[in-house]
């Protein structure tokens, strides 16, 4: 218990230090690059930080023995590359979303929608993808805990992200 706690203490302080570089980096004057490059320099800050914290987390709450540990970690890496594309379509859906957002008609909101949807289909197949490969380096149980606290980080990732993204103007 003390570890989840620790675990959503450690991906909120990311969250909330990434959205401060992002105030900061829009805030300096000095710099003259494009707000859009500004956003995508930030998000891929972002996304590393939480890449980063994601793995820690993982570490600190799934008990892994040495040999274990070995053989997961590459196939987790492996995981994170193949999550990350998932990532990058929402990312691309996001800047639509905020381009289109004072003039969005019924249509792209649709467009929209569906899009996002189908992201967590193919993060749900993802997920359904690479089970047999943690399973043929951890157990079953184990790779059930990997998915749980892979579920839960995503989870937090969602909300911070939804209660970013403001809702379709009706």
């Amino acid at each position: 218990m003390r570890k989840n706690i620790s675990a959503v203490l450690s991906l909120s302080f990311v969250l909330a230090i990434s959205t401060s570089i992002a105030y900061a980096q829009q805030a300096a004057p000095e710099r003259k690059v494009s707000a859009d490059q500004v956003a995508d320099d930030t998000v891929q800050l972002m996304r590393q930080d939480i890449r980063s914290e994601r793995k820690k987390i993982v570490a600190a709450n799934l008990p892994l023995t040495e040999a274990e540990a070995v053989k997961f970690w590459p196939v987790y890496d492996r995981y994170v590359v193949e999550h990350s594309k998932i990532y990058d379509i929402r990312y691309v859906l996001i800047k639509e979303y905020a381009q289109n957002y004072n003039a969005m008609t019924g249509e792209q909101a649709n467009s929209f929608i569906k899009r996002w949807t189908a992201t967590e289909e193919q993060m749900a197949q993802l997920r359904l993808n690479w089970m047999p490969e943690f399973e043929k380096v951890i157990s079953p149980k184990k790779t059930a805990m990997f998915y749980q606290i892979d579920r839960r980080l995503g989870l937090m990732v969602e909300l911070q992200l939804s209660s970013q993204i403001p809702l379709v103007k009706p």
